[in-house]
């Protein structure tokens, strides 16, 4: 994954199923004094209004899949690509390497402001393959019990058949942990978790830069 200045900058990848606190984590790394590249927020940087990238996702969903403002509406997209996997596999076609050119500069912006080590947070690193592209990966792992629950309390207004279409449209946690080097679990509390990360951090021998 690491190309020209990115080299200079380790970059760990960290990831997890949905709802298991992969966010939570990075905020965590952040406070301790690493940066995180997010790529959820580079979804949302790529398809801003008036992109190339939006018009490109209304050329192949159609005007349905925006709001009234005519920003993407990210709760219909995402109802048309999880009914059907055809449909999901073409919004990733559109979307992943897009997501992918605008990670590379962001890291190496980091890496030209001097940062030796940094995080890519992506629920997607494993079934997009970019995990193998990483000298170290973190999943954060939870039970599926503490999955759903989570995932509904965040998300109120989705169905049962909703949660469960989110949760099976990702790679199983299992095959995630496969491709681990290490595992953060976060089945306990917020200061559980805490300790888990600060545990993580001192296993890496390296501090943070903040």
């Amino acid at each position: 994954m690491q190309h020209a200045e990115e080299a200079l900058i380790e970059v760990i990848g960290l990831t997890g199923g949905i709802a298991t606190g992969k966010s939570s984590v990075a905020r965590l790394l952040t406070v301790r004094g690493f940066p995180v590249v997010d790529a959820d927020a580079l979804a949302r940087d790529v398809v801003a209004p008036g992109s190339p990238g939006l018009a490109r996702l209304v050329e192949a969903f159609g005007q349905e899949i925006l709001g009234p403002n005519g920003a993407l509406d990210r709760r219909r997209l995402g109802a048309l690509a999880f009914a059907d996997p055809e449909a999901k596999r073409r919004l990733e076609g559109i979307m992943h390497p897009m997501i992918a050119a605008a990670s590379v500069q962001a890291l190496a912006a980091l890496a030209h402001a001097g940062h030796t080590v940094a995080f890519y947070e992506a629920a997607l690193l494993v079934e997009t393959g970019r995990a193998k592209g990483f000298p170290q990966v973190v999943v954060v792992a939870t039970s599926p019990d503490v999955q759903r629950s989570r995932l509904r309390e965040r998300e109120p207004d989705l169905s049962e058949q909703e949660v469960d279409a989110r949760i099976a449209a990702q790679l199983p946690l299992e095959d995630k942990l496969r491709a681990a080097t290490h595992v953060i679990y976060n089945d306990g509390d917020h200061h559980t978790l805490e300790r888990a990360v600060d545990a993580f951090i001192g296993s890496l021998g390296v501090r943070g830069e903040a």
